[in-house]
């Protein structure tokens, strides 16, 4: 990337893929996070956790693959898409369990077979827990399916744990009658709050020493109030949004993202550009003239503006 030896830097600190090298302990990330390993530990069944698009869901699933891998109690099975049949939903958890099978067997031989499974981990003093990212897109009959699997119990103990990642639409799909059953089962839930300032403050500064980054503040507290303001403290419109400043600081061969910078970088974005009282056409122009000698930067601008 064009501007990384210019702020001294490794990598690219403002990335969009989650990556739990750069996993930032913010409050309301740490306690969910908390929840999640306590609730699990308990053994409870059910276990949902909700956040708005952008508030860093996935990346703390992964941070919890991370925690549980290190744990030998634990032996996990993740669902990074849950837009499946139930049938492929039970075919996607044998295999994460590592079940050999013919795929033309029955369905019933299969959920035998995980069960037998299930029996031999409880057994070993190991919890399974089955995760699910983007869980809102599980079609009905899929979580009538993941209910199912919760039946799979002993006399004292159930033999999978099941955590839902999802938009708050996941809370609208539960809500109907149809899977009033799997909503009762639910014994923990936690939504994820936005980043207040100063997390948001921790969270570029953080990400920065991850990558590399060894000088002076680069964002002034004035301009992170205003990062605050216009991105609602989403994790990842703050990631767009500080990367298109350090292309425009670059260009302009600034050490430090100023005003400018910032509202160059939310006209730019076109989920913001309301919040931007400047013409479109002008800071665009001025836009890439400041950064000519890299046009091919300012297209990664407008990429990442589709994020």
């Amino acid at each position: 990337m064009m501007y990384l030896d210019f702020f001294g830097l490794r990598e690219a600190p403002f990335g969009l893929t989650p990556d739990t090298a750069f996993y930032y302990n913010n409050p309301s990330h740490q306690e969910a996070l908390n929840t999640l390993l306590i609730a699990l530990q308990m053994g409870e069944g059910f276990i949902k956790l909700t956040g708005e698009v952008g508030t860093g869901k996935t990346l703390l699933c992964r941070k919890l693959l991370r925690e549980l891998a290190d744990d030998a109690s634990f032996v996990t099975a993740y669902i990074p898409n849950p837009a499946l049949k139930a049938t492929a939903l039970r075919y996607a958890l044998a295999d994460e369990l590592g079940i050999s099978y013919h795929r033309n067997m029955g369905q019933h031989k299969v959920m035998q077979m995980i069960n037998d499974r299930l029996v031999e981990e409880k057994a070993a003093g190991r919890k399974v827990v089955l995760i699910i990212d983007e869980a809102q897109a599980l079609p009905g009959d899929c979580l009538e399916a993941v209910r199912l699997l919760t039946n799979l119990e002993t006399e004292k103990s159930k033999l999978l744990q099941v955590v839902l990642f999802g938009q708050p639409e996941l809370d609208l799909h539960l809500g109907r009658p149809s899977v009033r059953q799997l909503r009762q089962r639910i014994t923990f839930s936690y939504v994820l709050a936005p980043m207040d300032v100063p997390a948001i403050a921790g969270y570029l500064s953080h990400r920065l020493a991850i990558a590399g980054y060894q000088g002076p503040r680069l964002f002034p507290p004035p301009l992170v109030r205003e990062i605050s303001r216009v991105c609602q403290g989403v994790p990842r419109v703050v990631n767009i949004v500080a990367h298109k400043c350090l292309l425009a600081a670059y260009g302009e061969g600034r050490a430090q993202i100023s005003r400018r910078h910032l509202r160059r970088a939310i006209e730019d974005t076109e989920s913001l550009r309301r919040h931007a009282p400047i013409c479109l056409k002008r800071v665009s122009m001025a836009l890439g003239g400041a950064l000519s000698a890299g046009a091919a930067a300012f297209g990664a601008f407008a990429l990442l503006g589709k994020g």
